[in-house]
């Protein structure tokens, strides 16, 4: 029996096959841990989806800004793309797209200490705010007003905490923000969209990794999360980078969760 942690997936379906394949994955006993972004962008973003909704009870998910935004296409509320249009002329479409919304911003593994988030969670949030926020915004996904709810969350501000809380639709948006979007903070704590580089890249001396920002309030676990192909496989200050980017060229990396050498990363082939 195995637990293993993948990051961002968008569509490289051959490659997470081979990915699996090279780790013996079997369903029966093993665990897939999965950091978001299941489609978009690769080559076969509805065999992907079908794959993974297959292995429920296998694999713990959770979602992504890509996954969130075919979820906004399958109700009118974006366009589509031709990596996506494929799951939206499906004949299970509706079935998959209601399993998607089923899954989590936010998964905690309290025995292991281990918790996942597509982006990760902002400094600013304990371990436990962060899950009941999670849920806040879950319960609006899963919900029969979704359409509304999504046609009201998208855009960059409120971009700070503090400025957030003052009504309902700013906090779920800054919710649906830091777990999907975030990378870079202001040294104010404001969440920044623009730069996407690696931070040993960029040249703007005022913004922050949010995993490294003074007195992080969620240090008592390690956060796994994907989202930042710039930053590549990244392990330090009780956080594992898991998005090498495969859908870019680079790579599909796995870690196994349940071993002494979790820190050593296995590798697929590029996608």
């Amino acid at each position: 029996m195995a637990i293993y942690a993948i990051g961002d997936i968008q569509g490289c379906y051959s490659s997470l096959m081979r990915l699996l394949d090279k780790l013996q994955f079997t369903p029966e006993k093993d665990t897939l841990w999965i950091a978001g972004d299941l489609v978009n962008r690769g080559e076969n973003s509805l065999a992907t989806l079908r794959l993974l909704k297959s292995l429920t009870g296998s694999i713990i998910a959770v979602l992504g800004n890509h996954d969130i935004s075919l979820v906004a296409i399958h109700h009118g509320l974006l366009k589509s793309n031709t990596t996506l249009d494929p799951i939206l002329q499906a004949h299970d479409r509706e079935a998959l797209i209601e399993w998607l919304c089923q899954l989590p911003l936010l998964h905690i593994d309290k025995t292991k200490k281990i918790c996942m988030a597509h982006a990760g969670i902002p400094p600013q949030w304990t371990i436990a705010q962060a899950h009941h926020y999670s849920l806040e915004v879950q319960q609006q996904l899963q919900g029969k007003n979704k359409k509304a709810w999504l046609a009201n969350v998208y855009g960059n501000k409120p971009n700070k905490w503090s400025k957030a809380q003052k009504n309902e639709k700013d906090r779920h948006r800054y919710i649906l923000n830091a777990f999907t979007r975030m990378r870079f903070l202001s040294t104010t704590g404001a969440l920044n969209f623009k730069q996407k580089t690696a931070p040993h890249k960029h040249k703007h001396k005022n913004l922050i990794p949010w995993y490294n920002f003074p007195k992080r309030n969620n240090k008592d676990y390690c956060i796994l999360f994907g989202h930042w192909a710039s930053l590549g496989y990244y392990q330090g200050n009780d956080v594992i980078a898991l998005d090498t980017g495969c859908v870019w060229g680079g790579r599909l990396t796995a870690i196994q969760l349940d071993s002494p050498a979790a820190k050593k990363p296995l590798i697929s082939i590029s996608c």
